[in-house]
């Protein structure tokens, strides 16, 4: 015999049951974490037979330029650069041998374009706090100047021993108004940098001077980076002279 009362507790308990499964299942999607984005820059590049291998080492000045690079080259080298910051010279002492290894172990490299600068040069804070204020005397330099001569000594040594074409393209300008760094201190450590290219036969890029000359035009307010137009101006540079060093 039909009870309407009892189906109608039939049903509501029905509906509860199903809300409570629904309300656990979005919980459960809520939870799961959110894909992260990968920067273009760091994709894994398939080599295409044939083609030169082109290696970009540097920190997010040459993370903004890999991608354009890459597109202004293509068909005419495999252009590489470890997928991650390359950061100040200290991890590039630690990390070199691993990068030099990107796209295979067993591959050798035609040209290599390579930077140190912007991160040893900043300033830390006495517990390590990132991009501190360089006038107050508890703060440092991350890498001083004379350890970044050191291990800029060390890291061309073991560059020269891959047998490829080397080319140091020195360190690009600190703005007024830049967080943590001190303006000039890119010409500072440049010319640290140029001695020892020079003593190590090594070629100079000189980006510096290029991105000096645009610098309102390409370069962001008080920022070391650059706008997207502006990573695409320099790729243009730095595909010139990749360019020259393959046709040699």
């Amino acid at each position: 015999m039909y009870h309407p009362i009892t189906f109608r507790k039939f049903a509501v308990t029905i509906f509860v049951i199903t809300l409570g499964i629904g309300i656990g299942s979005a919980q459960q999607k809520s939870k799961k974490k959110p894909v992260k984005r990968v920067n273009p820059a760091m994709a894994e590049v398939k080599d295409v037979a044939g083609l030169p291998r082109v290696l970009l080492i540097g920190d997010s000045i040459s993370i903004g330029y890999t991608v354009p690079v890459r597109e202004l080259m293509a068909g005419k080298a495999n252009v590489h650069r470890p997928r991650t910051n390359c950061g100040p010279t200290t991890v590039g002492l630690a990390a070199l041998s691993k990068w030099l290894e990107t796209g295979g172990a067993d591959k050798k490299w035609d040209v290599i374009h390579f930077n140190w600068g912007l991160h040893d040069l900043k300033y830390l804070g006495p517990d390590g706090a990132n991009l501190q204020d360089p006038a107050k005397p508890e703060n440092h330099q991350q890498v001083p100047p004379g350890a970044y001569r050191e291990n800029l000594v060390e890291l061309v040594k073991r560059l020269k021993e891959t047998g490829a074409t080397l080319i140091w393209r020195n360190t690009t300008p600190v703005p007024e108004g830049a967080r943590g760094r001190v303006v000039g201190d890119s010409v500072k450590y440049n010319e640290i940098a140029a001695a020892v290219m020079k003593d190590a036969g090594v070629e100079v890029h000189d980006l510096y001077s290029f991105a000096k000359e645009r610098q309102a035009e390409i370069q962001k307010k008080a920022d070391v980076h650059y706008t997207a137009p502006g990573y695409k101006v320099l790729a243009e540079d730095v595909v010139r002279v990749i360019s020259a060093a393959l046709e040699e």
